[in-house]
C-alpha cells in the first residue's frame, strides 16, 4: 500500500508540468532581435579571452630577479 502511494504521488508530480513564468527583458528583447550588437559583444568577449593568455605562467627563466652565473 505504501508503494502504491509513493508511486501515485510520484506520476502525480511527472505528469503536473512546471509553473509558467512571466517573461524578463532579455526574452522579450531576443524574441524581438533588436539586438543587431551581438557579433560586436562576441568580438570584445574573444579579445578578452585572447588577453587571458597573458596571465599563463612562463618558463622558470623569467623571474624577477637573475639567476647567478658561474664565472
Amino acid at each position: 500500500m505504501r508503494w502504491r502511494f509513493i508511486l501515485a504521488l510520484l506520476l502525480m508530480t511527472t505528469a503536473v508540468g512546471p509553473a509558467v513564468a512571466q517573461t524578463t527583458e532579455t526574452q522579450d528583447r531576443l524574441a524581438s532581435k533588436s539586438v543587431p550588437s551581438d557579433l560586436l559583444w562576441n568580438l570584445v568577449g574573444l579579445l578578452g579571452l585572447i588577453g587571458l593568455i597573458g596571465l599563463l605562467p612562463q618558463h622558470e627563466e623569467d623571474s624577477y630577479h637573475p639567476s647567478s652565473f658561474d664565472e
